[in-house]
């Protein structure tokens, strides 16, 4: 816990400005993504289709969609940042999993794998110094 700790004082006196935008940018996106598969539920449907054999593709259908829009706005004002970027990696992994089981897509896969890595960046990396966690921090 107190690497965590050591981690996340060391991320609040390095933060830049630019890695607040491309937090903002990560939560806006997985946002609009949430709203393009609530607006076309035959193309999400389409995307784990390959999954779909293994059962369970109705519960993929109603997490995906509400993650993404719930998780996108939490990351993108960066509240509970972690916690929304472990809700969206499964949802990711899944992503990369369903090129290599159904068609292969390579502009899905690497945008899947682009998303990914900046997860996985904001999972050690935190919030930042812009963020509803800093400032409900500070508060105390």
């Amino acid at each position: 816990m107190s690497n965590v700790k050591n981690l996340n004082k060391w991320a609040n006196a390095h933060t830049y400005l630019t890695v607040d935008l491309v937090r903002i940018a990560l939560g806006v996106f997985l946002f609009m993504k949430g709203i393009s598969f609530i607006t076309n539920i035959q193309y999400l449907n389409d995307l784990i289709s390959p999954i779909d054999r293994i059962g369970g593709g109705m519960f993929l259908i109603h997490y995906i969609a509400p993650a993404h829009m719930v998780g996108g706005i939490m990351i993108a004002f960066g509240l509970l940042t972690r916690w929304a970027i472990m809700a969206q990696l499964p949802i990711l992994i899944g992503a990369i999993i369903v090129n290599f089981m159904g068609e292969m897509h390579s502009q899905n896969l690497l945008l899947a794998l682009l998303v990914l890595g900046v997860c996985v960046f904001f999972l050690f990396y935190g919030s930042g110094k812009n963020s509803a966690d800093y400032y409900f921090k500070m508060q105390q």
